[in-house]
């Protein structure tokens, strides 16, 4: 019997679930299961959110990951992924980022969108999915990829809910209107120390662009964005390991600053 016939949809969210109840990393599932494709892989991730969801979390949005052209680039794709947020994903502003109950946790500044209608695809453009835009807020994304190392394919990833565990989103609301996001500059810093900087150009060329791509990509798959969802664009520079007793300071242009602290 070959490694391959062991696994099933279930049998991979089972396993990426317990991994990340017990702060336990392991290897990639396509290590055991080649046959892992991009499609299973989605339906994986829907049946890991499914499950938290019967648990009682509820379904506040989504978030685009390997959103950098550098990223996609290396893992031999041209668009970015799709994830799904919860609730219980939620790290309120100014609250530590609790580090005992992940596994490696790594933070980056993102540029979060609030909808006020439903977004649908396909033929979403840049220009259409903002005007579905509410309100726009700076964001920090919390990740904890639950393969040792980072090390993962991309049928991984996607099965592994693009390696979420929390975030934030920061306290200054803007209207879309008033501001240029592919200019929208942050500088990110660590104990005092500047580690990078990178503009909204950073995610698709504009994170309105990486909106429209959620969307056309839902679509494909018979879903939508809906109204009042969260939206996390994508990081814009690197993520940095958070530790306890770290500081880390994401400082955008307009949309303030947010400050994450390891204990």
């Amino acid at each position: 019997m070959s490694r391959d016939s062991i696994w099933t949809v279930e049998t991979a969210a089972d396993v990426l679930l317990e991994a990340e109840a017990t702060r336990t990393d392991r290897h990639p599932i396509t290590d055991d299961w080649a046959a892992l494709d991009l499609e299973t892989a989605y339906q994986v991730q829907d049946r890991l959110i499914a499950r938290k969801l019967a648990l009682g979390e509820k379904l506040v949005g989504v978030k685009l990951g390997l959103t950098s052209r550098a990223k996609q680039q290396r893992m031999g794709i041209s668009s970015p992924l799709t994830a799904w947020l919860t609730d219980g994903m939620v790290l309120a502003a100014g609250a530590p980022v609790p580090t005992h109950e992940l596994i490696h946790p790594r933070v980056e500044p993102e540029i979060v969108f609030v909808l006020g209608e439903k977004l649908e695809g396909p033929g979403v453009t840049a220009a259409s999915a903002m005007a579905a835009v509410r309100s726009v807020y700076a964001g920090v994304e919390v990740i904890d990829s639950r393969y040792t190392d980072f090390r993962f394919t991309l049928p991984d990833v996607v099965a592994d809910n693009a390696s979420s565990a929390r975030f934030v989103r920061g306290e200054i609301e803007r209207h879309p209107a008033d501001l240029d996001l592919a200019l929208e500059t942050c500088v990110l810093s660590v104990n005092g120390v500047v580690v990078d900087t990178a503009t909204g150009a950073a995610v698709q060329g504009h994170p309105a662009e990486a909106l429209a791509l959620a969307a056309n990509a839902l679509a494909a798959r018979s879903l939508a964005l809906e109204a009042g969802w969260i939206v996390l664009t994508g990081g814009m520079t690197d993520a940095v390991c958070v530790e306890p007793g770290q500081q880390i300071v994401a400082e955008f242009t307009n949309l303030g600053a947010i400050t994450i602290a390891g204990a």
